[in-house]
């Protein structure tokens, strides 16, 4: 991407901001909470969700409210060779502390749709946030709010991060809101902090703050250069440090993720349209704006990863890039650069379809189908505090009652035993394993104590 930046002797001049009321900004933040937080319910009840990723994370929010480390027994599943421990320490896989945040919800309501909740909750803030920035510094465009907030809320990153489960990055999201508002107000100190807090979120975001420093230093030198200095040396500490304290193996896991099968230069037909659709919702404009330098980090790493799924425009790993762009987009609009407001909402719009949020006008939907209903009367059948091996679509149901690991190769073999499998025989991942744990069971006596529409659960037997 070619960015058009200004030198630092023809940036924009910090003026004193408009006053307007905060109504629309909040109205279109509620609307989109309550949206998003009713499609994740839903398909949560639909067994939509999976113990990669809601269960590992309800098991970590969990293990916070309780006091203690956060780790996994169903992140053990793919533990490196040699682990024998019963649950996996979760800041030896991510550096993830900001999800303590959690803690204090999950006790109040210990449920897992808790996360769920406050994922639509982050991204609603980052909604009124975008559209409150656009409010202030496009105050003769009296649609701007309306308008940035709606693609936000819409955005195609924001949508597949709702979609599938929870992630950590949600917290990211407006905190990435807030650092680029603070920017274009030009209060350097307040953007170097919400920028810094990154840190806190998760390990990758370090490279986007310290560019965000970079940004700074032609505001304010002495902020920017502190950001930008602390946040690169805050990360190697993070990935070469903190991180292997906990990991078993003493290593950080995803340092060699850029080797593998792929290389750099594969798959770039779906790199290109990731590129492409980032470019669509602001017609082109993210370009503009040297806010548009914070979306590099992050497609450096998924564009280097020698995983796949890491490249394409699904999944939540595009959800930290749409705050960025449609700051960047307000942030040329206020440089006298010309495109209607009806652009963004339109592509936001031209995409729904194939998106998230278009689920909620299918009857489907919400209808109950034979397998949910054996599914949850399955799950009832599991006393609580028991030890359960849970299928992937299962798992996140039980995580806040039970110790629940995840059916894969060696899961009844684990110490402690687990002493009931609840499995989907339709659950593809890990692959094959369903069918080998059913197999070994049967083999070793376990009781089946109820098999219907696919869901099968089964006791051990006492010796």
């Amino acid at each position: 991407m070619a960015l058009i930046i200004e030198p630092a002797a023809e940036r924009l001049p910090v003026k004193p901001l408009p006053t307007a009321s905060r109504a629309v900004p909040a109205l279109l933040g509620a609307v989109f909470f309550v949206l998003h937080a009713v499609l994740a319910l839903r398909e949560h009840a639909r067994f939509r969700t999976t113990g990669y990723d809601l269960g590992i994370f309800g098991q970590a929010v969990r293990a916070y409210a309780e006091g203690r480390a956060p780790a996994s027994e169903i992140r053990a599943a793919t533990a490196p060779p040699g682990f024998a421990a019963d649950a996996y320490p979760l800041l030896g896989d991510h550096f993830h502390p900001v999800l303590a945040l959690l803690a204090p919800l999950y006790r109040l309501a210990p449920h897992v749709g808790t996360l769920l909740v406050a994922q639509a909750a982050l991204v609603a803030l980052a909604v009124y946030v975008l559209a409150r920035t656009a409010q202030l510094h496009l105050p003769e465009r009296k649609f701007a709010p309306l308008a940035i907030g709606t693609a936000c809320g819409l955005g195609w990153g924001v949508q597949q991060l709702i979609g599938f489960d929870f992630h950590e990055v949600a917290f990211a999201v407006p905190l990435l809101a807030l650092a680029c508002r603070a920017f274009l107000d030009g209060r350097t100190r307040a953007a170097a902090c919400w920028a810094a807090a990154l840190l806190l979120v998760k390990e990758d975001l370090g490279a986007t703050t310290a560019v965000f420093g970079l940004l700074l230093m032609r505001q304010d030198r002495r902020t920017g250069l502190l950001l930008a200095v602390g946040s690169a040396a805050g990360s190697v500490l993070i990935v070469y440090g903190v991180v292997p304290a906990f990991a078993p193996d003493g290593r950080y896991l995803y340092a060699g993720q850029v080797t593998g099968a792929y290389g750099l230069l594969d798959g770039w037909h779906v790199k290109v349209l990731t590129v492409l659709l980032l470019l669509a919702v602001t017609g082109g404009l993210v370009v503009r704006s040297p806010l548009a330098l914070l979306l590099l980090p992050t497609l450096a790493w998924r564009f280097t990863s020698a995983n796949p799924a890491h490249w394409e425009p699904g999944l939540h790993y595009s959800a930290v890039l749409v705050p960025v762009a449609l700051a960047a987009l307000v942030d040329a609009l206020r440089r006298g650069v010309r495109l209607p407001l009806s652009v963004p909402v339109a592509v936001a719009l031209l995409l729904l379809p194939a998106q998230p949020l278009a689920s909620l006008a299918t009857p489907g939907f919400w209808r109950e189908s034979p397998r949910e209903a054996a599914a949850r009367e399955a799950l009832a059948l599991v006393p609580d505090g028991a030890r359960v091996a849970a299928s992937n679509s299962l798992a996140p149901h039980l995580t806040d009652r039970a110790t629940v690991h995840l059916v894969a190769d060696g899961a009844l073999d684990r110490s402690p035993a687990v002493e009931w499998v609840v499995a989907d025989r339709t659950d593809r991942w890990p692959a094959g394993a369903v069918g080998r744990v059913l197999r070994q069971a049967g083999e070793r006596g376990w009781r089946v104590v109820r098999d219907e529409a696919g869901i099968v659960v089964l006791v051990r037997q006492r010796a």
